[in-house]
This record gives C-alpha cells, structure tokens and sequence, in this order.
C-alpha cells in the first residue's frame, strides 16, 4: 500500500546503505523516502528539545537530513520524555527502545482528539511557560522571563503584567479571598501583589518578598535562621482553602507555612525523606505532599504554636509540629511529580514518572481524608506525568510527550480518556482547567453530571494554549 503522506522528492536522493530490501519495479523511490525519514528521525531523537517553536524550525533547517522531502506527518516533532534531576531544569531521556502506542483508557485516539480543539495559541518571547494559575476569571502565566502575564477570561486578553528582576516563575498560587498572588522565583524567594478593581480593569501592585530583607539582616546580625529560607529551590506553591495560609514546597524535603496577614513562616517540617515535588490542599484542612520517594503523604493541621507562646510574633517564639503525618500512601515505585484533589475532595490523583496517574478514593462511606484507599492507575501518556488540574468531574493531565488528555470521572468512580489535546512541541509543563457559566448551561450532561471544560496548557516550547473540550454525550 503506497504512503498517502509521502511526497515525490524534487531531486534524486542517495540510497541508505542500511536499508537494504528487495523491491518490485516501482517501489525505489517510496523505500528510499522511508529511509530518509527513519535516519531523520534517529537524528532529531538525539537533541534536546527546542525552547520555543521558532527554534524547532531551526534545528530541523540545519540538520544534517534537512534537505530530504517530508510530508506534514513526518514534521511533527518526536516524543521525548523528561526526568527531574536535584535541580529544576528538565533533561532529555533516551527514547523508547520500540514503537508504543498510547491508549484512550477504553476510548479510540480518533474520538479522544475530535472532543477537543485548540481556540488559541498564544506564542510570546518569554521563553518556557512554567507554571499557570487562575483566580476570579484571570489566568496568570509565568515564563523563563522576569514577566508574569495576566489574561483575562473568557476572552482571554492581556490585561496586566508582573515584573520583577528576579527570573524563572517556577510556581504560582492565588487566594481569592485575600486577592494576593504569590509566585516562586528560582532564586528561592516568593513575591506577593495584591490586585485591585477600578473602572474596569485589574492592577496589581507588589506587597511583600518572602522572606523579607529584614529576615535576611536579622540572620545576618543574631546568627539564627529567624527567615527559614528554603535551601533547595521551590518546586511548589498552593494556598489553603480559607486563602489565609501559603504552603511551599522544595528539593530540601521541607514544606514550610507561611502566614499571608504578616509573611511569617509559622512552621517548618521535614515532609519526605527526598525532595517534595507537589502540593494538594483540601476543605478539611488537609496537607497532601508528593515527592521522589514514590509516595504521596497526608498531613492534618494542628496547632500552630506552643500553650508557652502569646505572640507569634515574638522573638524566640517555641514551634510545635502544628501538622502531623496521618497517612502514607505509595505508588507503584514511581515517583509523583504532580498532584490534583477533586473538587467535591472524593479523589485525589497523582501523576508519575512512568506516565501513570494514580489516584486514591475515600471509602464508601467516609467524610476523612485521612481514610483514602487505592482505587487504581489511568493510562494513556507514554511519558512522564508533569501536570494536572481538575474542573467538576474532568481530571486534566500534561506529560512529557507533549500531549494533554482530560479524563472524565462518572459518578460510580470509573473514568474514561474523553480528549486527546495535540498541539505542543515540548513536554507540557503546566496545565489549569475550569467550568464557565455558558458551558454549565449549554453542555451540562444529566447522565453523568459533567458538562465540557475549557483548557489551558503551557509548554516548555514557550506556547500558552486554550482547548474547548466537548461533552458529545459522554
């Protein structure tokens, strides 16, 4: 059967030496092209990836096979998986030593990639997109670059930008009662803006630094560590549900507690023996903590500070362990790089190394968090896991093989891969996914009580991307 894709080559190519086949008057010239391909392919699967479209186009130009014809299918970039080393960056693994399919999680490719298109792609010189956040209908993006971009929805315009000197946005967390949004720099500080209404529009304006530069001075001049400063960059941010608490995340296996009335670190704790990669909190004022050890553990709040202690303000102040370890919950040996709480609290879901998402399920019955019980792993990414969001029922995953797939959560706890999004030329670093009124209205289904969704995802190939993520009956 002759290759549909295949385009007849403007000038006669060389022959592969390795690709030896006895062929029949009339199929030279398609086995040559497949040769072609195939070396062209070995060569691309030994470069890092590019940062940004613009680049990929550029590596490819100047390969040393650039001048074989291709077809459209053959342009599109290889898959890669990453692996995150001690620092924050993303490195290349080998390739997959054979071919592998993905699957849909009971659903064909062909209907998972129709339920979903891209409306917009968003492609700025600020380098990768790191992370994303969003709060009250304005999504905020952070890059490689010293600019926080903020959008506004559902229309999805540039309405305000967040500068500092610092680079590389590595995490983000908004509270919208406090209207403060806090973000993670890779020089292990976290900036705080509170933003403001006016005839219309969105101002932000910067409040704090955590820790301040008075943590630093008193450090310097008491010799104690009063600012507890991460030793490790962050790798999380999340604030609570009552938006009163920020919770980070770092390589140096500690979560501290930040209060956000004063920006003083009100706890310090050792989370995981390895660094901790993520960060979940739920309405019960529950802690979830993932990390390289390969599980996700389960902290409850406690009290804050000692019987001894009347000012948490006071220096000296005694700590107590204000959150405890309540439950361990393993992975299959698979590190979890990222982690997502259903919004009714019913599940909670963590993406590995392997590609899977694990999730855990309250028991039958059961209003605690601290009774989670395995309930198993959905597959489909042939990468790693690096991202995910929930919206209603739909479970939002990126991965390393530059695909995100929604997964839709029926009411008996079965799920199924409803959409393919394909589009990225990078690992997907970030994704956030959300219900507006229109589409609760138009596409709210009464079989399984979850309408479409609206998605947007971040790669390391610098593009910010919005995908509607139809019902069609599921």
């Amino acid at each position: 059967m002759e290759d549909s894709s295949a385009s007849s080559p403007s000038s006669p190519l060389p022959p592969n030496p390795s690709f030896r086949l006895i062929l029949q008057e009339g199929e030279e010239e398609e086995a040559v092209l497949l040769a072609a391909r195939s070396s062209r392919d070995l060569w691309l699967d030994r470069l890092v990836r590019s940062t940004s479209t613009k680049d990929l186009q550029r590596l490819r130009s100047s390969s040393p096979l650039s001048d074989f014809p291709t077809s459209a299918a053959a342009l599109s970039p290889a898959r890669h998986s990453t692996h995150a080393s001690s620092s924050s960056s993303l490195y290349i693994s080998p390739p997959p030593a054979g071919p592998v399919s993905p699957t849909a999680g009971g659903s064909g490719e062909s209907d998972a990639t129709a339920n979903g298109r891209c409306v917009l792609s968003v492609l700025k010189k600020d380098g990768q997109v790191l992370s994303t956040a969003i709060s009250s209908n304005l999504v905020y993006s952070g890059t490689e670059s010293n600019v926080i971009r903020v959008w506004k929805l559902p229309e999805f315009t540039e309405c305000d930008q967040l500068r500092t000197r610092s680079r590389r946005v590595v995490a983000m967390a908004v509270s919208g009662f406090t209207d403060q949004v806090c973000a993670a720099y890779s020089d292990g500080r976290v900036r705080v803006w509170r933003r403001s209404w006016a005839c219309g529009s969105v101002k932000h304006a910067r409040i704090a630094t955590i820790p301040s530069t008075s943590s630093y001075v008193m450090s310097y001049l008491t010799g104690k560590d009063s600012m507890r400063k991460h030793m490790a960059p962050i790798t999380a941010l999340i604030v609570n549900t009552t938006g009163d608490i920020l919770y980070s995340g770092s390589l140096d296996t500690t979560v501290k507690v930040w209060r956000l009335s004063d920006f003083r670190c009100i706890e310090s704790f050792q989370a995981h023996p390895q660094p901790v990669n993520a960060l979940a909190s739920g309405t019960d004022g529950v802690l979830y903590t993932a990390s390289e050890d390969a599980t996700v553990r389960v902290w409850r709040a406690g009290r804050l500070f000692s019987s001894s202690t009347t000012s948490s303000s006071a220096p000296g102040s005694s700590f107590t362990t204000a959150h405890s370890l309540t439950l361990t919950l393993p992975a299959k040996n698979s590190p979890i790089k990222t982690l997502s709480l259903a919004a009714e609290g019913e599940a909670l879901y963590g993406g590995g190394t392997d590609g899977c998402i694990y999730f855990w399920t309250r028991a039958r019955g059961s209003f605690s968090a601290c009774q989670l019980q395995y309930g198993g792993a959905l597959q489909g990414h042939v990468h790693a896991v690096l991202c995910m969001a929930s919206a209603g029922r739909y479970v939002v995953s990126g991965s390393a093989d530059s695909t995100v797939r929604v997964w839709a959560r029926n009411p008996e706890g079965r799920h199924e891969c409803v959409a393919l999004l394909l589009g990225h030329r990078g690992p997907v670093r970030c994704v956030i996914a959300y219900q507006d009124d229109m589409m609760k209205k138009e596409e709210l289904s009464e079989a399984t009580g979850c309408g479409g969704c609206t998605v947007c995802s971040g790669g390391l190939d610098g593009a910010l991307k919005i995908w509607r993520v139809n019902n069609n009956g599921i």
